[in-house]
């Protein structure tokens, strides 16, 4: 009953973190209310009780800000005891017969990165990745920036515990939309999240929403589990851990629950290759002792792949914006997982090499994670597939480039016509110049039909009116929208015009950091030597060397300069006696009658230098808040830090005349 009431308070931390969570992103980056402030404040309150009762403290609580820190290098660590690979099986039967009459605990077997924590006092103290089950790599800042890893804990004794860190399915996704460039995103969520959790700046490992599931106690000193792995997954449940989903099972019933889970891994949004059994008497299981490579009291099921046999018709080699030149495997087409498919990526040159591909070749294609087409296994194995020696698209000279081991082929012809329209289309778009009516399609006819050939041929288009205008697909109508909207486009920012340049590695955050950090002065950008970019936060030596060589390049200062012609840049007007506000922090809530709303506000304290922030801290120069008497949180907080909270009309005041 204890165990219950006290899960049942976990789960109402949780809901408490994610609501107050999503309202504060609408408010904050948003500009919309999706409660009252007596209604966050309320929760807010009740949040803060109920850490306080339970000892639970989620790592993206509103109640607490985790500090970013970058680290020189990740230092290694033996684990107190070493970490075994599971034995395997496919076969459901001998899953069953593995029982021996005995009850176990069958749970995800999930496809992340292994995780070992250490708390002592209700803390977090140290994370460690698996490594090699000997030796991992210590990722305690990281590990603190997971967004459901409670922080600190009600049990005050030294926990070890085991978990998978892994990234959801539809964050991958997310962060793939975000991506333009096929060739540059991001290839599956289980190795995304091994480079995340492994970063030297945990700041990026917060940015890609880590999720953390426990899966195994390997210590909590005097603690009665009752000799019971469930009792052991209730007691991590109780201090506030996120445990894989499990169930206890025998003989009788393990079949059905291995067919619960495999209709359930078809929608569940959390990458899992897998299930474990593990035997749920705690000292049968120890008294099993191991071989040398695997524990016996566990046991791993890996899902039979639906495998299909086909015939190898073609490798189309796909060019892209970088020049990367990526082999797409086309086959005869075969059913899988309910799906017809006829075309898989292999990805580079090392994996066509390895599976020694031969057109005509009979192959054997599989969906990794019941989702993404491979190429499994080459029965034939002719290795007669030429590597293309010439660009598919323009004909020019390709080069197998060699990087950490992978070899991949790139397309040296500047002026491809693949890297054109890619370029083109990235310029065009939304956060570059936002011009309407040129899409991918209507950009390679004009291509084709030679009225560009480089950024600044776009605002001579008139030039080829008639042309265009008797062009399939466009009219005088659609003419004169396409030229209206590059009208528009002239007068443009320089954050705007970096980005859409397509210097590899900057995105839009990144221009506009450059572009602030330079004054807003192009010129001075593309002065910059490499010791001065990689001085920059965020801008680390292979950005640096990228900048260098693109602005380096005569060509590209000779597309610049035209370029410039044909724009006309807003400079932001900051001056050095203008940044009145700079260094100070400020916290904005409640409702404001001198301006719109806070989106407005925040735009004047930032135009001066300052920062608004969502929480107040020490680090606050002052609360604007209108109701200066209220018991809301943030004035709580404010009083309890010593922090001056001012109305709108007396930070006005105080700060802005």
């Amino acid at each position: 009953m204890v165990i219950k009431m006290q899960n049942s308070k976990s789960d109402r931390i949780k809901y408490l973190v994610d609501t107050l969570n999503q309202a504060a992103k609408a408010y904050y980056a948003e500009d919309r209310e999706v409660m009252s402030n007596y209604e966050y404040d309320a929760l807010y309150d009740e949040l803060v009780a109920l850490e306080e009762e339970t000892g639970i403290v989620l790592a993206n609580s509103p109640t607490v800000t985790v500090g970013y820190e970058a680290v020189d290098e990740l230092p290694k660590e033996r684990h107190e005891s070493p970490m075994l690979s599971l034995g395997k099986t496919k076969s459901r039967e001998e899953l069953q017969s593995w029982l021996q009459g005995n009850s176990a605990v069958l749970s995800w077997k999930l496809d992340g990165l292994t995780i070992v924590l250490t708390y002592q006092g209700g803390k977090l103290v140290k994370a460690v990745t698996r490594g090699n089950g000997e030796i991992g790599e210590v990722i305690t800042n990281n590990a603190k920036t997971f967004k459901n890893l409670p922080l600190q804990i009600a049990y005050q004794g030294e926990l070890i515990l085991r978990g998978e860190a892994v990234i959801s399915y539809s964050d991958f996704d997310k962060m793939n939309k975000a991506i333009e460039n096929e060739a540059d995103k991001y290839k599956n969520p289980r190795n995304l999240c091994s480079g995340s959790v492994r970063q030297l700046n945990n700041e990026i490992t917060a940015q890609r929403n880590v999720q953390f599931y426990a899966f195994s106690l390997v210590k909590a000193e005097d603690v009665d589990f009752y000799n019971s792995r469930m009792e052991q997954f209730a007691f991590l449940a109780q201090q506030g851990f996120q445990v894989v989903e499990h169930y206890i099972v025998n003989a009788d019933d393990i079949l059905g629950r291995i067919e619960y889970f495999e209709k359930e891994i078809e929608n569940y949004d959390i990458p899992s290759d897998g299930l474990v059994l593990t035997y749920e008497d705690i000292d049968y299981g120890r008294s099993l002792g191991r071989t040398a490579k695997f524990p016996r009291d566990a046991i791993a099921f890996k899902w039979a792949d639906e495998i299909r046999e086909t015939t190898l018709l073609e490798v189309e080699w796909s060019a892209s914006r970088t020049g990367l030149i990526n082999p797409v495997a086309i086959f005869e087409p075969v059913e899988l997982e309910g799906t017809t498919v006829s075309r898989a990526s292999v990805h580079n040159v090392s994996i066509v090499r390895s599976l020694k591909l031969g057109i005509g070749d009979r192959i054997t294609v599989y969906k990794a994670n019941m989702i993404i087409p491979q190429i499994a296994e080459n029965l034939t194995g002719s290795d007669s597939l030429e590597i293309p020696e010439v660009c598919p698209v323009c004909g020019g000279p390709t080069h197998i480039k060699q990087l950490n081991d992978v070899q991949s082929l790139y397309c040296m012809n500047e002026k491809c016509a693949a890297k054109q329209i890619k370029a083109f289309t990235l310029f065009v778009s939304r956060d570059a110049l936002n011009i309407d009516g040129l899409s991918e399609a209507t950009l390679e006819k004009f291509i084709e039909n030679g009225f560009i050939h480089e950024f600044a041929d776009l605002f001579e288009l008139e030039q080829y009116q008639d042309e265009i205008t008797n062009m399939e697909g466009f009219g005088e109508k659609s003419y004169k929208k396409l030229i209206d909207s590059i009208e528009v486009a002239r007068k443009t920012t320089l954050p705007r015009l970096v980005y859409a340049l397509g210097i590899a590695g900057i995105g839009v955050a990144n221009a506009k950091m450059l572009c602030k950090q330079f004054d807003y002065e192009l010129e001075r950008l593309c002065k910059a030597d490499e010791e001065e970019l990689s001085a920059i936060e965020g801008v680390g030596e292979v950005l640096a060397s990228g900048i260098v060589a693109y602005m380096q390049d005569e060509e590209n200062l000779r597309k610049i300069n035209r370029l410039l012609e044909k724009l006309e840049l807003e400079k932001p007007q900051v001056s050095a006696e203008e940044q009145t506000l700079a260094g100070m922090s400020f916290v904005i809530t409640g409702s404001l009658t001198h301006y719109e709303n806070r989106n407005e506000l925040k735009d004047v304290i930032e135009q001066k230098g300052g920062k608004v922030a969502g929480s107040v801290t020490g680090k606050t120069t002052c609360l604007i808040n209108n109701d200066i008497h209220s018991a809301s949180s943030k004035n709580k907080k404010a009083k309890e830090l010593n922090v001056p909270i001012l109305t709108e009309e007396d930070f006005m005041a105080q700060y802005l005349q």
